[in-house]
Order: structure tokens, then C-alpha cells, then sequence
């Protein structure tokens, strides 16, 4: 049976197939935006059926209600999961448990309730790539950045700049900040047993790609086919950063991902592993500068994990804060002097 051209406008008839993508969106208080994210699903053209699903994580505000329209409209396709309470409060991680266990596809693309695609040929440019290259897991693609308020700063997050296959070291020292969530799209089976590393880190992306990079290759597709949102209210960053106990767990909640993952790898990554533990530990420090929390052990510890470099440049924002600022005013005002 054909597959209608478009999910949005033809009958849902294709999809009492099984699908071949589940798009998976996790929300939370994502009135402002559910709906660019599901119009952004819904006009996707493919040959294939797709299925739609949706978990809002007991939001209160009017995001649970939006998604009951459009499911009213689409019930054979969108396929919503209303928590009653909200699930992330209470530490259980929202996609394993509750979304992918639910999902039929081959592969699985991700959206988040607060991002959107903007290319209705997005699903079928990557399963096209991924049907032809069966030793791919992962493929992801470039976005374009939009502030909370509309503005387009004419800001591309585009990790390399052209199609290309990364290794899993570049994936690795890529860091959390490489795939764009909306881009992703990757192999179902992958998450049918995830490992240990996975489950209990503090973060989704980063290590769901680690898995994709040494199950296989990883795909960059130098097209934008989404939008990335900055500023919004409840994202994590705003939320976890504003608490530094909370960022502190969040900080050996990474280190330990690194040090499972090290073990996952027998060992085979850990220079790249290093640095990425050094990065994170400056990282931390540079956006808090204070050592305030943590006991002298605990911060000769994490400065141990330090390269000679970044251990000059945390020694240099926690004890002379003001120096280190001024140092980084004249490297950006230089900077947009030679630009």
C-alpha cells in the first residue's frame, strides 16, 4: 500500500501499517511551542508510515490540552503518553522508561516539545541514508538557532561543513553540544537493551550518540531541517545552572558517565575521556568561580582530572575571579576586532 505524500493533508490509512520512524517527543510546559513542533511532524512527506509519540511529563499548563486536539484529529497517527504526575521530578528518565518502549519504527527521530523541523523531507533525506547504509546507527543534521522571543540571530549550529561520517572520537570530544536534539534520528534496536552508562546519566543526547558511535557510524547531513530554541523558560540549562547543588550533581553525574562509558569501550577511548572529563571540571567552574560546596578533598579530586592547561585557567577563576574576567573581556574584544 502507498504511503500518501503527505502525513498532514491524505488519509492516515498508511499508518495501520507498522511503521517503519517513531518520531518520540518528550514535554513539559511547552504551551507556546507543542504546536510548531507537531505541525513540524505532521507535514513530513515520505513513502513510508510513521507514528507519532508524544509524552507531556504533567505539565500545567495548557500543553496537554493542545496535544488532545491535534490527537482528536490524528488518533491513528499521534499516539500521546499524559503523565498524571510529573516523572523527571522524581529522577526516572523519561525516554526509556516511558517513550521507546512504545515505539514500533525501525528507527526513532527525536523533537522535543520546544524545537521544531522546518524540512518536510527531513525523515525521508535520513532514512534514505540509513537504508543505504546499514552500518550506520546514527544521523543527525544541522539547525538553526531561535531566542525564546523570535529572534533569529542568524546563528547556524553546523558541527562540520559538509556531509560526512565523524569517528567515534570526534563523537566523544564533540560533546553534549554536537547533535541538536530535533536532529537526531537513529536505530530503534539500540535502545532495546541500553547500557548501564546510559540509564544513569544525567544527560540523554550525549550518551545515546556514545552508544550510536561505537555501534556503528554516525551520519552529519549539512542541511538545517530544524530549529533549536535558546532562552526558554524551563529548559534544564536555566534550571540546573541557577543551582549550583544541582549542578554539582549534575557534574559527577558526567564523570561517572565517563568512567562507565571508559569501562563499556574496555578502555579503547579513554585520552578522549580524559579530556572531556577536564573540559567538564573547567567548564563548572568557570561559570560558578567559587571552589563554595565543595570540600578541599573534593575539589583536589576533580582538580587532579585537570590538564596542566585547564588546571591554569580554574585556579585562575577561583582565586582571582576579576583578573580572569578581565582576561576574557580583551580575548573577545580582540577577537571581534580581527573579525
Amino acid at each position: 500500500m502507498a504511503v500518501v505524500e503527505t502525513q498532514k493533508n491524505g488519509t492516515e490509512e498508511s499508518n495501520k501499517q507498522k511503521p517503519l520512524v517513531s518520531i518520540c517527543c518528550i514535554t513539559y510546559n511547552h504551551e507556546k511551542y507543542i504546536a510548531d513542533a507537531i505541525e513540524g511532524f505532521l507535514m513530513q512527506k515520505t513513502n513510508f508510515p510513521i507514528e507519532i509519540i508524544i509524552h507531556d511529563d504533567a505539565s500545567a499548563d495548557k500543553t496537554a490540552e493542545i496535544i488532545r486536539t491535534y490527537e482528536e484529529k490524528h488518533p491513528d497517527l499521534i499516539k500521546p503518553i499524559y503523565q498524571k504526575e510529573n516523572q523527571y521530578s522524581k529522577g526516572i528518565k523519561i525516554s526509556p522508561t516511558f517513550v521507546y518502549p512504545k515505539a514500533q519504527g525501525k528507527y526513532i527521530a527525536l523533537c522535543e516539545g520546544d524545537d521544531y523541523w522546518t524540512d518536510p523531507l527531513k525523515l525521508q533525506k535520513q532514512v534514505d541514508y540509513m537504508e543505504a547504509n546499514p552500518e550506520c546507527s546514527m544521523c543527525f543534521h544541522a539547525a538553526e538557532i531561535v531566542y525564546e522571543d523570535g529572534s533569529r540571530p542568524d546563528k547556524i549550529h553546523s558541527p562540520r561543513n559538509k556531509n560526512t561520517k565523524l569517528r567515534t572520537e570526534e563523537v566523544i570530544l564533540g560533546g553534549g553540544g554536537l547533535c541538536p536534539t530535533a536532529s537526531i534520528l537513529f536505530r530503534k534496536h539500540l535502545m532495546d537493551n541500553p547500557p548501564q552508562f546510559y540509564l544513569e546519566a544525567p544527560v540523554g543526547d550525549y550518551p545515546l550518540a556514545l552508544i550510536c558511535a561505537t555501534n556503528g557510524a554516525v551520519y552529519y547531513v549539512n542541511e538545517v531541517m530544524s530549529v533549536y530554541r535558546k532562552g526558554i523558560a524551563e529548559a534544564w540549562s536555566k534550571r540546573v545552572a541557577a543551582n549550583l547543588d544541582k549542578r554539582k550533581k549534575h557534574l559527577f553525574g558526567i564523570i561517572k558517565m565517563y568512567d562507565q562509558f571508559n569501562k563499556y569501550t574496555n578502555y579503547h577511548y579513554e585520552r578522549e575521556l580524559i579530556r572531556q572529563k577536564s573540559k567538564s571540571i573547567k567548564n563548572f567552574f568557570c561559570l560558578f568561580k567559587n571552589k563554595h560546596g565543595f570540600k578541599n578533598e573534593q575539589f583536589n579530586e576533580l582538580s587532579s582530572y585537570l590538564s596542566i592547561k585547564d588546571k591554569l585557567v580554574v585556579n585562575l577563576v577561583v582565586n582571582m575571579p576579576r583578573t580572569y574576567s578581565l582576561i576574557k573581556k580583551l580575548k573577545s574584544y580582540n577577537s571581534i576586532k580581527r573579525g
